[in-house]
């Protein structure tokens, strides 16, 4: 599609290429350096939704939250100087995990760059190393071309997080005649790798061949929207599937071929499979060392056949027998139709058998009903229990995100959104509002502890003026829980600087006009659950749980991912 026109502002050609690449919602702060743009955005503002966030750190997190939702890259945008530089952990974040995000940033005049003007800072120079491509628009006839590339790069390929800064006299000038095409290609930038035959030809000639075959599930996979294409060569093959933490709801929780979460926190039979396979075909991973523990320890034994859409990740961590550089749906689909149905019995005995080990250990202890202690594992399965099927749920990160991601069931339509690669502590707040606001038909879940929830608290703010129907659970053991456990078995439980004196969390979320309760014990948990779900509108449920708790399993320090401890005895 193609718009034209004459004598526009800058501001107005940015509002109109926002437009033209579908955006809906734009989160942001304005500021002295980009209200041209915001003055732009009244004129069309029953084409483009704003949400005001209560800190620009929030604008990044709940574009990374709707760009999971709406399966296309969020926009956030905010003033130069300090604005510029809050959104920096986000970008990171987004940046670590392949999540498309254009970043929009004003900046001082052209005239005053380089004299440290009020607010300068060199935006382009700070975002370099963790953005994908950005770039600082000085004139108003840069602005088409400039927002087309970026909105191309940060989707196409391997996705990821664009910056465009543009200066306020680029946002007055006027341009004659504006003309708007979206990108469909850029020289020298090649993200459709097509995945080479002979390479298709030996990852088959190894699936089908293979006695005890397992497939590890990245973000890669829900990225690339191969999920169909996943579960059937799984049951074709009779080959069990993990999934990383990202690529978690890659494949149902219930399907008998599901052998759980890898990785540092992840369960029994997916860690100890990773080591007994023959051969290990990795979709959409990057082999990241919460996922792989001790490296010299991974998966020896096996032939590790890797489909990756980054080049630049092939052999970086883990030497691969076959390495297949290509989106993951493109490469699954040549695949398939070659593999030959098989049985592997036996392998699917140790599967289920490792199952019932730690369901008889790890479960029963978690997910406790009977329990004077209430648990997060068994707060998160009763509010997993509950939701509706094509739950989004968002969490922050520490010992609430691996409860969740252990104990949620996710369904046909569920998703997780949450920090993986940058473990940002405050993430699941305003990623929540960003999934909350292309998702109002459907349940947003917000898991968060107690520390994660007081760096980002301040987005309750956007949750009561927008109305946002997020049913927020917090998990309080007033401590930073991953940090207790880490002192604890690494430490001597020598407990410094990481317990919490907490304020009355319902009094303030109430002060918000937001529906809260808190329970402290399992009797309560059933129905606090159901009167959350039941309420219309945002809700918070705040339960105190176990301060002394663990999760476990947990892969200790320089081991191999089957060397896991089920508990502190073993």
């Amino acid at each position: 599609m193609e718009t034209i026109k004459s004598g526009i502002s800058g501001a107005e050609a940015v509002t109109l290429a926002l437009i033209e690449e579908g955006v809906d919602t734009v989160f942001g702060y304005p500021g002295g350096s980009n209200l041209p743009i915001y003055d732009s955005f009244f004129t069309h503002k029953d084409k483009i939704n704003h949400i005001l966030v209560r800190h620009e750190q929030g604008a990044v997190h709940a574009a990374e939250g709707y760009a999971a939702a709406a399966k296309k890259p969020g926009v956030c945008m905010v003033t130069s100087g300090p604005g510029a530089t809050n959104l920096l952990t986000g970008i990171a974040d987004a940046q670590l995990d392949s999540v498309p995000v254009v970043c929009i940033t004003g900046q001082v005049n052209v005239s005053q760059l380089g004299y440290d003007a009020f607010q300068e800072t060199d935006v382009v120079g700070f975002s370099m190393p963790v953005t994908k491509w950005n770039y600082q628009i000085t004139r108003a006839s840069e602005i088409a071309e400039t927002i087309a590339k970026a909105f191309f790069i940060a989707r196409s390929g391997r996705p990821g997080p664009v910056l465009i800064d543009i200066t306020k006299n680029a946002q007055n000038e006027i341009i004659e005649n504006f003309e708007y095409r979206k990108c469909t290609g850029i020289r020298s930038y090649h993200p459709k790798l097509k995945p080479q035959e002979e390479a298709l030809n030996e990852a088959v000639m190894l699936l089908n061949n293979a006695k005890r075959p397992f497939m590890v599930l990245g973000h890669g996979v829900l990225l690339s929207g191969c999920k169909s294409e996943v579960k059937t060569l799984a049951e074709k093959l009779n080959m069990p599937a993990a999934c990383t933490l990202l690529g978690l709801s890659s494949i149902e929780s219930s399907h008998p071929l599901f052998a759980g979460m890898v990785g540092l926190h992840g369960n029994l039979a997916a860690n100890k499979m990773t080591n007994e396979c023959d051969v290990l075909l990795a979709v959409g991973m990057r082999f990241a060392d919460r996922v792989t523990g001790n490296v010299q320890k991974y998966a020896p034994q096996a032939k590790v056949i890797h489909i990756e859409i980054d080049p630049s990740e092939i052999n970086k961590v883990i030497a691969a027998a076959v390495p297949i550089v290509s989106d993951a749906k493109s490469a699954l689909k040549k695949i398939l139709p070659l593999t030959r149905s098989s049985s592997h019995a036996s392998w699917i005995e140790k599967m289920n058998a490792y199952k019932k080990q730690e369901s008889e250990t790890v479960f029963s202890r978690d997910l406790d009903k009977k329990s004077k202690i209430l648990r997060m594992g068994r707060v998160v399965k009763a509010v997993s229990d509950m939701m509706p099927e094509g739950t989004v749920i968002v969490t922050d990160v520490g010992q609430n995100q691996m409860a969740s991601a252990r104990y949620f069931d996710y369904k046909k339509n569920d998703f997780l959104v949450t920090s993986g690669g940058l473990g940002t502590m405050g993430f699941a707040l305003p990623a929540s509002i960003g999934a909350s606001s292309i998702k109002k038909d459907g349940a947003v879940v917000c898991v968060m502890g107690d520390g994660g929830f007081q760096m980002t608290m301040e987005e309750l703010g956007a949750v009561m003026q927008y109305k946002l129907p997020v049913k927020m659970v917090l998990l309080n053991n007033n401590f930073l829980g991953m940090i207790r456990q880490l002192q604890e078995l690494y430490y001597s439980s020598r407990y410094y600087f990481g317990e919490m004196a907490n304020p009355d969390f319902v009094k303030i979320v109430e002060a918000y006009g937001i529906n809260a309760k808190k329970i402290t014990s399992q009797e309560d948990l059933e129905p606090a659950v159901k009167e959350m779900f039941e309420t219309p509108g945002p809700y918070f449920l705040e339960v105190q749980v176990e301060k002394s708790e663990n999760i476990y399993p947990v892969i200790p320090a320089g081991a191999g991912v089957d060397e896991l401890l089920l508990s502190p005895e073993n």
